[in-house]
C-alpha cells in the first residue's frame, strides 16, 4: 500500500499550528479573555495619551482636535480640556495634576483639577524643544519625557531648533530640564518600574525597546536592548509584564519574551490601566477608546 506523504505532511503541519495556537490561547487566558474587548467610545480624529487618575478615571487626547477627554468610572464621557497645546502623551502626578506633552510649541504643561494650565518646560539650552511626546513620573516625583521631532502640519516651523532627539528629566520641584539620554534615534513611548529602578524607552527610529537603570537624581545607565521591536505608548502590570502598541497590544514578560497578544480592530497608539481596581486595560486606537478586563493590575 502506497502512503500519501503529502497528506501526512499537511496533517503534521496542521497539528503543529493548532498546538501553537492553543499554546498562545493558554498564555492569553492567564491574562485576559479576547472576547471581553469592548469599544467604549468612538468618533474621534485620533486618540492618544491615555492615563488614569487615582480613582481610575481615564483621560485621553484627541490631538488633531486639540482636546482632552475623560472616560469616567461611571461610564460617562466628558470634555476635560480644550486648547491643550496639541497634547499627546499624558501622566498624573501625585498632586492630581494632569501633565501634558504639548507639542504645538514644544511644551510640558501641568493642568490642575480646575483646568488651570501651567507651563513646566519649553526649552533646553535656550532652544525650543522638538515636541514632547510621552512622559513618566518616578516615585520620587522626577519627570522623564521623550522629545522626538515629528513634523506637524499645524506647525509654522519647518525644522527643529535642537540637533538631537532625546530624553529629558525635570527633577522634582524644579523647572529646569536635564538631559537624561541622547543616544537614541527617535525616542517615543516611555514607562518605568514602580520601584523606580528601571526606565523603558521605545526608540521609534531604531524600532527597539531599551531598558535603563535609574540611579541617583534620575541618572540613567546600563542601557540594554530589551525587546527588538518598537512601540508608541507603553505600560506595565503588577507582574512586571510590559504592554506595547502597534498591531493590537503585544505583551512581553520581564525577560522580554512575548507572552500574549490582544487583537484590536484599529491600530493602537497608547495603553494604560484604569478602573476602580486598576484591572481594566484601556487602549487608544485611531478613532476610539477600547477597554478589556484583565487578570492583572496596573502599577502606574
Amino acid at each position: 500500500m502506497q502512503l500519501n506523504t503529502t497528506f501526512f505532511t499537511f496533517l503534521a503541519l496542521s497539528c503543529t499550528l493548532s498546538n501553537l495556537s492553543a499554546q498562545n490561547d493558554n498564555k492569553n487566558s492567564t491574562l485576559f479573555n479576547q472576547d471581553d474587548l469592548k469599544q467604549v467610545t468612538t468618533n474621534y480624529a485620533f486618540t492618544e495619551g491615555c492615563s488614569s487618575d487615582k480613582d481610575g478615571n481615564i483621560y485621553f487626547t484627541d490631538q488633531p482636535n486639540d482636546k482632552v477627554w475623560k472616560y469616567g468610572i461611571d461610564g460617562k464621557v466628558s470634555l476635560f480640556l480644550e486648547k491643550t497645546g496639541r497634547a499627546n502623551g499624558t501622566f498624573f502626578d501625585k498632586k492630581g495634576n494632569l501633565i501634558l506633552c504639548a507639542d504645538d510649541k514644544g511644551e510640558l504643561r501641568s493642568v490642575n483639577r480646575k483646568g488651570k494650565v501651567t507651563v513646566i518646560a519649553e526649552s533646553f539650552a535656550g532652544k525650543q524643544l522638538n515636541g514632547p511626546n510621552d512622559i513618566w513620573i518616578d516615585p520620587s516625583g522626577n519627570m522623564f519625557f521623550t522629545d522626538p521631532y515629528y513634523q506637524r502640519d499645524y506647525w509654522t516651523r519647518r525644522k527643529p531648533d535642537l540637533s538631537h532627539q532625546s530624553v529629558y528629566i525635570v527633577p522634582k520641584g524644579s523647572k529646569s530640564i536635564v538631559l537624561a539620554a541622547d543616544s537614541l534615534n527617535q525616542p517615543n513611548g516611555i514607562v518605568g518600574s514602580p520601584d523606580g529602578k528601571y526606565l523603558y524607552i521605545a526608540d521609534a527610529g531604531a524600532g527597539k525597546i531599551f531598558r535603563y537603570a535609574i540611579g541617583k537624581e534620575g541618572k540613567l545607565s546600563a542601557k540594554l536592548l530589551f525587546i527588538n521591536r518598537g512601540s508608541d505608548g507603553m505600560t506595565l502590570d503588577d507582574r512586571g509584564n510590559i504592554y506595547l502598541t502597534g498591531n493590537g497590544i503585544t505583551i512581553y514578560n520581564n525577560k522580554g519574551q512575548k507572552i500574549g497578544q490582544i487583537k484590536v480592530p484599529e491600530g493602537t497608539s497608547n495603553v494604560c490601566f484604569g478602573g476602580k481596581k486598576k484591572d481594566f486595560l484601556f487602549i487608544t486606537a485611531k478613532t476610539s477608546l477600547y477597554a478589556i478586563p484583565m487578570k492583572v493590575k496596573g502599577v502606574e
